[in-house]
């Protein structure tokens, strides 16, 4: 139950995307610290990244929205089985439960995979269905969580932005 309630918190947040990058194939697998291949479901720009919220329950954007268009199909950024294909909250969501206890959540993503079906990274999902949060233009909102915990899925391509450690005092 509290997956579902992520998910909808997850597609409140609405931001203008920039312009997708139709027909582009998707990047090669980047390399991540288990050995797996990770590779962007869509091969847009972030359009806005992960920022986590200061408190579990507080506003936030737990995943990352990528620059896509309506139609363009979704792909697993790696190996695993398909947790979830449905609606959740009027919206269609793909979940992918990766080896290791993580999940990748798309959204608004009309499923082309089934309940239980095995994927591997590259693999066909499903298909963006309209701009999303990011309307006008379109995107599809990434998220990755182990557990209850929305972590930033560009850390698992090598591509989250450095921790910045700010002067401070007592």
């Amino acid at each position: 139950m509290r997956l579902v309630v992520g998910l909808v918190a997850v597609g409140v947040v609405g931001l203008l995307a920039a312009a997708p990058l139709a027909g582009a194939a998707p990047p090669a697998p980047a390399p991540h610290a288990d050995g797996q291949g990770w590779t962007r479901p869509v091969p847009g720009d972030v359009v806005h990244p992960f920022d986590p919220p200061a408190e579990e329950w507080a506003a936030g954007h737990r995943g990352v929205d990528l620059a896509a268009a309506t139609g363009e199909r979704v792909r697993a950024p790696a190996a695993g089985t398909v947790s979830f294909a449905g609606q959740v909250a009027g919206k269609p969501v793909v979940v992918v439960a990766h080896p290791g206890g993580l999940r990748s959540t798309f959204e608004p993503v009309a499923a082309s995979v089934g309940l239980g079906d095995p994927v591997a990274a590259g693999d066909v999902v499903g298909t963006l269905t309209g701009p999303g949060h990011c309307a006008p233009a379109g995107c599809v909102h990434w998220g990755v969580l182990r557990g209850e915990v929305y972590l930033d899925p560009l850390a698992l391509l090598g591509q989250a932005p450095p921790i910045v450690l700010l002067p401070g005092g007592p």
